[in-house]
């Protein structure tokens, strides 16, 4: 039996794809220790670890973000610098006294790095969304043409995480959030969906995302024989009243059969809501996706992932930068549509378009349950303990 270190930010999009990995370690009969924040750790505990909770939490701001500016990029670091001296003596204090055999981290906690070379064990990095290597960076998509990296504010931010790093395990390579490639990553996407993706070599394991038992448990049946439309904007970018009204004009009073998940949004707001709508805080995504004809999402990578896995094209209203980078990737894959301003117009369009989508959505599917999954990602994390 070997016992695991996960370390991961306290995000739903970067916890939920390591839970069905956690639950196949477990039920191989291996421990694994889960050290995230509060709002995360009960999903953590539920799929069979041991909690390691850590006084982390989302920046406040998250919700607000748009394109991403330097004088944001350096808020954000120290923000998780902050949070790293807050939690990394934590991380210490806990695993010292009760060592992994590695270290598990998701990729952007370099939190998770600097245990792994403090206790000189193998470091494993959780990759839930693109994979960045020497040849590609998230930032070549994600930054606009005239981010200014001489910023002096992100300059100093950089620095001081260095100084942090080199004061706590001497790691050599001060630059924690950018540029650092683990020996052993697991990517939660197929390599088919990764940009350049024939670039990255035998240290990237493309297992691709897996459904939690939880999920596989899930229930949801239509309530007619109408085509399913299920319109979601995730957890975190779904404060949008407007959206959701045009969505109701829409597509409400058709032959859609509208199941919408609007968050914590006061759905008085949303006014009258047609026989053909049904509006809820949270939906279980997956259980409905098995009846979906087109899915109308923000483009998070989980929600691709389990809109593909289930052979579901998407149109996709992004708000952010990662977000419409997934959605050209799944343009350019012919699995989605992108639209950046929706009009009640532009989505019934966009929503019909799509629907030709099906068959390449099939057979990405293919593609996407062929990666391997949490059985893949277990099994490379046993031949590492075994090298």
């Amino acid at each position: 039996m070997a016992h695991f270190a996960f370390v991961s930010a306290p995000a739903s999009g970067h916890v939920n794809p390591t839970l069905p990995l956690v639950e196949e370690l477990v039920r191989r009969g291996h421990r694994v220790s889960y050290a995230t924040g509060p709002a995360t750790m009960d999903a953590a505990v539920v799929a069979g670890s041991s909690p390691v909770t850590l006084p982390s939490q989302l920046p406040p701001d998250m919700a607000a973000r748009g394109e991403f500016t330097a004088e944001q990029l350096a808020a954000t670091m120290e923000y998780y610098l902050d949070d790293a001296r807050a939690s990394f003596p934590v991380l210490a204090e806990h695993f010292s006294a009760d060592p992994p055999d590695a270290v598990c981290y998701d990729s952007v906690t370099f939190t998770g790095r600097m245990l792994a070379n403090l206790l000189e064990v193998p470091e494993v990095s959780l990759v839930p969304t693109f994979a960045e290597n020497e040849s590609f960076s998230a930032a070549q998509v994600y930054l606009p043409p005239d981010f200014d990296h001489t910023n002096p504010r992100l300059v100093a931010a950089i620095q001081d995480m260095g100084k942090f790093a080199q004061g706590h395990t001497f790691l050599d390579d001060p630059n924690l959030m950018f540029g650092h490639v683990a020996p052993t990553s697991l990517v939660f996407i197929p390599r088919e969906f990764q940009m350049s993706g024939d670039t990255f070599d035998e240290r990237f394991h493309f297992v691709g995302p897996s459904l939690s038992s939880r999920q596989t448990a899930e229930e949801w049946s239509p309530r007619s024989r109408g085509p399913v439309l299920l319109i979601s904007l995730g957890t975190v970018f779904n404060d949008r009243p407007e959206f959701y009204r045009t969505c109701i004009e829409a597509f409400g009073d058709t032959d859609w059969q509208v199941v919408m998940a609007v968050g914590g949004l006061d759905q008085q707001s949303l006014g009258p809501i047609p026989a053909n709508v049904e509006v809820h805080a949270q939906v279980p995504q997956v259980a409905v996706l098995r009846h979906t004809e087109v899915f109308l999402s923000h483009a998070g990578m989980n929600s691709v992932m389990e809109s593909l896995h289930h052979g579901v094209p998407f149109v996709a209203v992004p708000q952010i930068p990662e977000q419409r980078a997934i959605a050209r990737r799944a343009e350019e894959l012919q699995v989605g549509r992108t639209l950046a301003e929706p009009t009640v117009q532009g989505l019934r369009d966009a929503v019909e378009d799509v629907r030709s989508c099906r068959p390449r959505a099939a057979a990405l599917s293919r593609i996407v349950r062929g990666a391997g999954g949490a059985s893949r990602g277990a099994d490379v994390l046993e031949k590492l303990l075994t090298r």
